[in-house]
């Protein structure tokens, strides 16, 4: 009986099974479908090229477009196939992710299979229909007179201005017109057509400083009968439309701790002295207070200032987070300012070990410095740019003082992070600045195995050869100008993969690409900034935007625009190390243009998001100093800035096997700085080359005695600078287009040139009183100097001699500019080539082509194949420099031993170089005339072969001096060697051929009997 009671109850259960099934199928389905509906109202009522950007929480979106437009907004109706309880939705004008209408990420909740949701333009709020009250449309034509209205506590308005732009368009200065009591007034006139919102930042002078550093938005829409008047107050990002909504109260502008026991304070209505020595200051952690000592006023004898030092009894807790409060000025945070640099703070927070996410395939720890955050949260997400996070996991302090880290278990190689950071209240998500890999625009830093990243026998293939710091001859190149040309015959334009192309050819059959530069014989190429920067959108590769890339965001990432799939962060990774590697395999080593000494961004920089004010530097104002010219300069003299630096050019030394690096506006590092980074690369390799550009783009807070200046290359170790000397003794200044050097037809430049042919040293045959710009001999060594013509920057050398011989020939154009090479590639010290000199590029007078088109930045190969003579005296000068050492000695004493200057006409340098070691030629004369006219020059001797002259250059000799005299065409170099040791020489290297040439006759004579076999 039991066992059909048994029988009976499965048979039910069996019978019953579908039902459930069918059951969870109709849920399944009931729950499958959400339906979307987003209202959306704009108060000009203008929806053009407006969209939504929707997904499913945890997911990749979509673009949508607005179903329909009508008097109340437009309105989307979707459907998704979905289970989610949010949907997230971005809206957006066009496809520009730059042009959001609110910022922020938002989300709408799904009930009953709806998620219905209303917006007004410029609020974040997400209003349900019972809340939600269209905006009246208000549409603004013609002109709008915008009235801004600027206070400034200090009253101080000299050199105050605003840029302005129509949202979307290029902008424009416009100066203070104008004041009233509330302040100064800058009053505009605004096209309402060309936008319904103005962007605006108000500035001192030029960049000098901003007053709130953030790009801000006036609505037009707001204006009546086209007026409209706004009021900004100092440092406040708020903009008002009306003056009764401005708060003028008495508050804290800033509250900064600059050393263990003081904080400087800045009011915004004065204080007047008091018997109390507090002053009613009350100085808390959140649970204790802290005594005051004293009080000290900026303006010291006076018994009202708005600002001022207080000074503790006791020295403050480093590790702790402090308050300021007072009954008539609110409260505010203390934040760290000059403490940063204080010997108690690098004590309390320098951190030797390894940052970042540190990947293996059982788990990931994530390591971040940020010493002053209250609160740090790691995010995950499976996309590099869309989606919310799909786990957010908080972090702790275990590893030191400022260390935040995490481990999070399992292979999370090619998930996407970012961090939460909360400091003082205000919580900002932020990319890791030691990522090793991003998503596309570097939105979000990824987790990377870059084991799976190395291109097949990345590990086995064999590098050039270390050689000699002198030996080196650098070959200056953007990577995108070396393919883009539709004439290049290069199939990846614009790519890392363009460098790992072979037998490539242009018109007339001429070689292009690595080709060309393994023909030229160059030993290393040094490219433009490759590290991810910001000016490139790499959404919108198709639009072909240029820039140069000194606006960093990611200083160990490569640049994703420069990769086939900007998406996924390992794909950039693997074809840099193919372009590497295919470099490395035709024996030319890898420079890399690095931009430590400033970011692209500033306030809003991850650096400031993570730990404000420690990794820049500031003027006592509170201002970012901006001794780069570009916004703010980075305070290489802290430890864990410093830090970063040191990590991040090994970390390209060793992953990516970069054999060298150029410093941009190196004199914005501290000496101690750079020469640290030289002892960390040496162990990886004591033969990387590190140069850089000798001065600042600004006035800097660093101390001039401190900074890796010019001046102070004899205490860099192994470091080269660029010798402006040379370069503008040359051609003329870069920053006056008319201006002549020796070359083009100024006068007494004589030393300079001498000064530049034995690379800066100290040298018996050079006064130091009357060089172009140094008033010393800053070189120790040889290495310590580049010498060049040109560069990225400024006119082309070509463009230089247009414009100021403007009445001479082509013919007479291409003399001189060979001239002026010949002087580089011939002088002692590192020379440095500007890409497509060799065929006198152009940039048709463009000073400054960092963001011009492909058409201006383009190597034209058709060039190449039009001027190959030129091409030809290159090479010939390249081959005759990497094939004799007299025009590279190592040091400075072989230098003064073996070269000396002789005699010679006015306008004219002569020298000879007498047994240099390595070198086979015994006499080695050179002679340069800058004159207009051919000139006589006296000889040390008789008996001399010519081996390089105006027209052509090289080993081979082109005339025979039988004299002790010679003259020499206007504009040009001459190299003789004398003719005993030449001939000597082309014995051996006839002997040798010979000697070949009768061993293959042997070999084929006698192979019978070489190769059979005995029997």
């Amino acid at each position: 009986m039991i066992k059909k009671l048994l029988r009976l109850t499965l048979a039910l259960m069996m019978m019953a099974l579908p039902l459930f099934s069918f059951m969870e199928t109709l849920n399944v389905f009931a729950q499958d479908v959400v339906s979307v509906e987003i209202h959306y109202s704009r108060p000009d009522g203008v929806y053009t090229n407006w969209n939504l950007w929707i997904w499913e929480v945890g997911k990749d979106g979509k673009a949508y477009q607005f179903d329909e437009v009508g008097a109340n907004g437009a309105v989307a109706r979707i459907e998704l196939n979905s289970k989610a309880s949010q949907i997230g939705f971005i809206v957006r004008l066009g496809d520009d992710w730059a042009m959001k209408d609110v910022d922020a990420d938002r989300f709408i909740e799904v009930k009953d299979g709806k998620a219905i949701a209303y917006l007004k333009s410029g609020d974040s709020t997400v209003y349900d229909n019972k809340d939600y009250k269209a905006p009246e449309i208000v549409v603004v034509e013609g002109d709008v007179l915008i009235n801004i209205h600027y206070r400034r506590f200090d009253g101080n308005y000299t050199g105050w201005n605003a840029w302005v732009w129509p949202k979307g368009s290029d902008g424009a200065a416009y100066p203070i017109t104008g004041s009233d009591d509330f302040g100064s007034i800058i009053s505009l006139t605004f096209d309402a057509s060309k936008a319904s919102e103005a962007g605006f930042i108000i500035r001192l002078n030029e960049w000098a400083q901003k007053d709130v550093d953030q790009d801000r938005f006036i609505d037009i829409t707001k204006s009546k009968n086209n007026v409209l008047n706004v009021y900004l107050v100092q440092g406040d990002v708020t903009v008002y439309y009306n003056l009764n909504d401005v708060d003028l109260s008495p508050k804290f502008l800033s509250a900064k701790l600059e050393g263990v026991d003081r904080i400087n304070i800045a009011l915004s209505v004065p204080l007047t002295l008091k018997e109390n020595i507090d002053q009613g200051f009350v100085i808390s952690d959140g649970t204790n207070s802290f005594p005051i000592r004293r009080i000290m006023f900026a303006e010291f004898l006076s018994k009202t200032s708005s600002r001022m030092d207080i000074f503790m009894q006791e020295p403050l807790d480093l590790g702790k987070s402090y308050t300021i409060s007072h009954p008539n000025y609110g409260t505010s945070d203390i934040v760290f300012n000059k403490v940063f640099s204080s010997e108690a703070f690098e004590a309390t927070y320098h951190f030797e070990g390894e940052l970042g996410a540190l990947y293996t395939p059982t788990k990931t720890e994530f390591r971040l410095w940020a010493p002053t955050a209250q609160a740090v949260s790691l995010n995950l997400f499976d996309s590099g740019h869309e989606g919310v996070a799909k786990q957010t996991i908080e972090m702790t302090k275990t590893l030191g003082a400022g260390v935040w880290s995490v481990s999070v278990d399992g292979d999370l190689d090619k998930t996407y992070f970012t961090y939460t950071v909360n400091v003082n209240g205000i919580e900002n998500e932020a990319v890791d600045p030691y990522a090793r890999a991003v998503g596309v625009n570097g939105l979000r830093g990824m987790v990377v195995d870059l084991s799976k990243t190395n291109p097949e026998g990345w590990d086995s293939y064999t590098r050039p050869n270390d050689i000699p710091y002198t030996d080196a001859i650098i070959y200056e190149l953007h990577v995108r100008d070396l393919s883009i040309s539709p004439d290049s015959g290069l199939t990846n334009k614009g790519k890392y993969l363009a460098f790992t192309e072979r037998g490539t050819k242009g018109p007339g059959d001429v070689a292009t690409g690595v080709d060309h530069l393994v023909e030229m014989g160059i030993t290393h190429l040094h490219l433009l900034p490759v590290f991810d920067f910001r000016s490139i959108d790499e959404t919108k590769l198709e639009n072909n935007r240029f820039n140069w890339g000194y606006d960093p965001q990611h200083f160990n990432v490569p640049e994703g625009s420069y990769s086939t799939d900007p998406y996924n962060g390992e794909v950039r990774i693997n074809e840099f190390k193919q372009m590497v590697k295919s470099l490395h395999e035709a024996n030319i080593r890898v420079v890399m243009d690095v931009v430590y000494n400033h970011t692209g961004a500033s306030a809003d920089s991850d650096f400031s998001k993570i730990a404000p004010f420690y990794y820049y530097r500031f003027n006592e104002n509170g201002s970012f100093s901006n001794g780069s010219g570009t916004g703010n300069e980075t305070a290489s003299e802290r430890s864990m800035v410093r830090k970063h630096f040191i990590d991040s050019v090994v970390y390209w030394a060793t992953e990516y096997k970069i054999d060298g690096f150029r410093f941009d506006l190196m004199a914005l590092h501290d000496i101690e700085t750079m020469n640290m980074i030289r002892a960390a690369l040496d162990e990886v390799n004591p033969n990387i080359l590190i140069y850089g550009e000798g001065w600042t783009g600004g006035g800097t807070p660093l101390p001039e005695s401190q900074q890796a200046l010019k001046i102070n290359a004899s205490r860099l170790d192994r470091i080269a600078v660029f010798s402006d000397d040379m370069r503008d003794g040359i051609k003329g200044s870069v920053f006056i287009d008319t201006d002549k050097g020796f070359v083009n037809g100024k006068l007494s430049l004589e030393n300079t040139i001498r000064f530049g042919i034995v690379a800066s040293i100290q040298h018996p045959g050079v006064r130091s009183s009357d060089i172009l710009y140094s008033s010393k001999f800053w070189a120790k060594e040889p290495h310590h100097t580049i010498n060049y013509n040109e560069a990225h920057d400024n006119l082309t050398l070509y463009d230089k001699l247009m414009a100021t011989n403007p009445e001479a020939t082509q013919e007479e154009i291409a003399q001189m500019h060979r001239f002026a090479n010949a002087i580089v590639l011939t002088s002692q010290g590192i020379p440095f080539i500007h890409a497509g000199s060799e065929w006198m590029r152009t940039k048709f007078g463009d000073h400054n082509s960092y963001q011009s088109p492909d058409s201006v930045n383009q190597l034209v190969w058709a060039d190449k194949n039009t001027n190959m003579s030129h091409v030809d005296y290159f090479k010939g000068l390249i081959s005759l420099r990497k094939n004799h050492a007299a025009f590279r000695l190592p040091t400075a004493d072989l230098i003064r031993e073996h070269l000396s200057f002789i005699d010679s006409p006015a306008n004219t340098v002569a020298y000879s170089i007498t047994n240099a070691p390595e070198e086979t030629w015994e006499n080695i004369t050179v002679l340069i005339n800058g004159n207009e006219e051919a000139t006589t020059f006296e000889l040390p001797s008789k008996g001399w072969v010519v081996v390089v002259n105006g027209e052509q250059a090289g080993e081979t000799s082109l005339a025979r001096v039988s004299g002790n005299s010679i003259t020499v065409d206007a504009k040009t170099l001459v190299v003789l060697v004398d003719s005993q040791s030449y001939g000597s020489n082309q014995l051996l290297v006839w002997l040798g051929l010979t000697l070949v040439a009768l061993a293959g006759v042997l070999g084929y004579i006698f192979k019978d009997k070489i190769f059979t076999k005995k029997a």
